[in-house]
């Protein structure tokens, strides 16, 4: 492939790139350092660019190499994907369907999705966990679940393939108790920095300390939407939930949405994530399918 390059070469560039050397790459690729350094040698040769520079104890990217790292990425990707398709196509349905769900989708578009998927699919079992931030990601990248629905996370891990799905309107809302419910117009961030902020935290170390939609500087941090939810009904902070939850408490007057100063709470666009090299069974591609649908 491209005149004499070859996908091994391409996997072991992107291998070292990503473990930060060769050693790392050997050990991903299951080779010895002598022969990745090698095949990275070899690559060069061909492509007549000097990918790394090895100056120091590791290599690092030249401006070249960095400037390929994308295209060979893709093309690894692709080529992965494919061997993947065609292995779902030899193997047929799935004995059995494992996904993970992110806490802020749609429960009702859910629900409706895996009812179909009950009839349509009668003799796959469906094994089903709800989980926010990197934890859907991380759920996947273990091979726990075969694929995933992720909005909480806005930039999946490079290993995972992402399919954009659907959105969602998210609101900031707060109790009708609130300093904040009283403020009309644009509530200022200096009322903001006052009040305490309920935020919704990452139960896995893949985007631990990482933090999405903070605001303010009290801070309450949950790993759970339904306690969020809870407290917010109970005058305990302010946060940003999905419209799809807190929409009959709005009607209700149990909560009141508020404009802030600064980037709007807006639109939480889902995608679904799966492993490059493991592409979602028929049964799979169907579920994700009628999850994009309006309920």
């Amino acid at each position: 492939m491209l005149n004499g390059v070859s996908l091994d070469q391409l996997r072991t560039f992107v291998a070292s790139a990503d473990g930060g050397s060769f050693s790392a790459a050997g050990r991903t690729l299951g080779r010895a350092q002598s022969v990745v350094s090698q095949t990275i040698a070899n690559l060069e040769g061909q492509l007549g660019v000097a990918l790394f520079e090895r100056i120091g104890r590791y290599p690092v990217l030249t401006a070249q190499g960095s400037s390929l790292l994308d295209d060979a990425r893709r093309i690894v990707t692709d080529a992965d994907q494919m061997r993947a398709r065609a292995r779902s196509l030899a193997e047929g349905l799935e004995a059995e369907l494992a996904i993970v769900v992110d806490v802020m989708f749609p429960q009702p578009q859910l629900t409706a999705g895996v009812l179909d998927f009950k009839r349509t699919f009668p003799s796959t079992p469906l094994r089903l966990h709800v989980e926010a931030l990197g934890a859907v990601a991380q759920l996947v990248l273990d091979g726990v679940c075969s694929m995933g629905i992720t909005g909480t996370l806005p930039f999946p891990p490079p290993s995972l393939a992402a399919t954009p799905l659907m959105t969602e309107q998210i609101v900031t809302v707060v109790a009708p108790g609130s300093p904040l419910a009283r403020s009309e117009g644009v509530v200022p961030l200096r009322m903001l920095l006052g009040q305490t902020q309920l935020v919704l935290t990452d139960r896995s170390c893949l985007t631990d300390g990482t933090d999405y939609g903070v605001q303010g500087k009290d801070i309450w941090r949950l790993s759970d939407l339904s306690a969020k939810l809870a407290f917010l009904r109970a005058g305990l902070g302010w946060g940003h939930m999905p419209r799809w939850l807190v929409e009959e408490d709005i009607g209700a007057g149990r909560l009141v949405p508020i404009v802030i100063e600064g980037p709007a709470a807006g639109i939480m666009p889902f995608q679904a994530v799966y492993r490059s090299n493991a592409l979602p069974g028929p049964a799979g591609r169907w579920l994700l399918d009628r999850l994009s649908q309006a309920s």
